[in-house]
């Protein structure tokens, strides 16, 4: 019991799974090049959503190129700058997109490696990138701003191409847990606590994905507890304003724990997954098993709003109330 002995506790769990874009269905460009002063500048097509996906294309490139994160000079959905991208869409954002980063970034250094290599009178396999320049055994640095003149001298500029086409297609998993209280008298759910679990492959981020998982779950409370568009006969929206459509505030959203599971994709950039959607998945089916398993009573359709509940327990009372 919980609060007092109209409450009963119940724990719920549910697991989702989630594939990026069917193969052949998504194909994402980039373009990076050595700048004069030594930096890079990446073009990609994708565009920001606002789940940080910029940010670790940035990560990407800089990773391949043993530079660092601001070194990238990012330039962003803009399609003069690079071939046609279907969009950040189908949880693509990083595995198509950034699997085009990663090839572009590759082809670069491999090109720098060759051209240090050639200045220098040796083999690329003598030579290792650092964020300042390529080292050269013996103790040697070339600054990329030197190997940037000496390519243009050349007529040949230091910058590659990469391409993906989301074949084949990259698979997450997130497992969503819960532990809540359900008011017998009233219908009013509490939640307890809130765990996911994210396969993300190798999170190159942890910040921006375990906030991209806490939204998610967020995002989902609202349409598994509150967000009901009403239908009228005439076939407009009964409840067109917020007033009437509730979505989360900040005190409706529980604190959500969130584990990140130690794999690896071969298919996405540096191992990782997809994510995007995947964390809203599981939190409703996860939400009524706890709601079940504290009640005995299995909701069918969201939202579990308070009269659904109130509705559901009085109607397996066999309406004498809503009484555990």
């Amino acid at each position: 019991m919980a609060g007092g002995p109209q409450w009963r506790v119940g724990r719920g769990m549910a697991l989702a799974m989630i594939d990026t874009i069917p193969p052949r269905g998504h194909y994402a460009q980039a373009r990076l090049a050595l700048t004069a002063d030594g930096a890079y500048e990446l073009a990609v097509g994708t565009v920001e959503f606002g789940n940080g996906s910029l940010t670790t294309h940035a990560q990407i490139a800089a990773t391949a190129l043993s530079a660092r994160a601001d070194a990238i000079r990012l330039r962003a959905a803009d399609t003069d700058a690079v071939g046609h991208d279907t969009g950040a869409y189908g949880s693509t954002g990083i595995v198509v997109a950034g699997r085009a980063t990663l090839d572009a970034a590759q082809k670069l250094a491999s090109a720098l490696l060759a051209c240090a290599a050639r200045l220098a009178g040796t083999t690329p396999e003598r030579c290792r990138l650092t964020p300042e320049g390529v080292a050269v055994e013996g103790g040697r640095l070339l600054p990329l701003a030197d190997l940037f003149r000496a390519a243009e001298a050349t007529g040949m500029p230091l910058a590659a191409e990469g391409r993906a086409d989301g074949s084949p297609r990259s698979i997450a998993f997130n497992v969503q847990g819960f532990s809540v209280a359900v008011n017998g008298e009233t219908g009013e759910v509490r939640i307890l606590k809130s765990v996911q679990a994210a396969d993300a492959g190798r999170v190159m981020n942890p910040m921006q994905c375990r906030g991209q998982v806490e939204g998610g779950v967020a995002q989902a409370l609202g349409a598994a507890l509150f967000e009901d568009l009403l239908i009228g006969e005439d076939g407009a929206v009964v409840n067109p304003a917020f007033r009437h459509y509730h979505i989360p505030a900040f005190a409706d959203v529980p604190r959500t724990q969130v584990l990140f599971a130690d794999t690896y994709d071969r298919l996405g950039p540096f191992g990782a997954k997809s994510m995007s959607e995947s964390p809203f998945n599981p939190v409703a089916p996860a939400l009524g098993n706890a709601i079940r398993d504290a009640t005995g009573v299995r909701l069918t359709a969201t939202p579990f709003a308070r009269d659904r509940v109130f509705s559901a327990l009085a109607a397996a009372c066999g309406g004498a109330g809503a009484h555990l």
